[in-house]
């Protein structure tokens, strides 16, 4: 099998967390912001997978294990704070939760 060069997948994932950070400054939408966390999420990731496939460890795919738990707790309860914030606000816009008071 023809394997990629470590630099090209690293090149991926820092091209794949670049607009993740990106896409969460710029988006106003909160659920637009959540899943540009998860880019950024997955792009972190996929640098320990390739880290790990050069040296021929497993030790990158266990943490992408951990990631992948991370990810899904951190969606479970930033969607129930979305709900939360909708259920209040009426709006999923970023700047709206700022009014709020607490």
């Amino acid at each position: 099998m023809n394997a990629l060069p470590i630099d090209m997948g690293l090149l991926l994932a820092g091209v794949l967390f670049t607009l993740g950070l990106i896409s969460v400054l710029i988006r106003r939408n909160i659920i637009f912001m959540l899943i540009s966390v998860e880019i950024m999420l997955n792009a972190a990731g996929l640098a320990f997978i390739v880290a790990g496939s050069r040296w021929a460890q497993a030790d990158g795919q266990v943490m992408f294990i951990f990631i992948l738990t991370m990810a899904a707790a951190e969606v479970s309860v930033g969607l129930a704070l979305i709900l939360q914030i909708y259920h209040q606000l009426k709006t999923l816009d970023s700047d709206a939760a700022d009014k709020m008071n607490g």
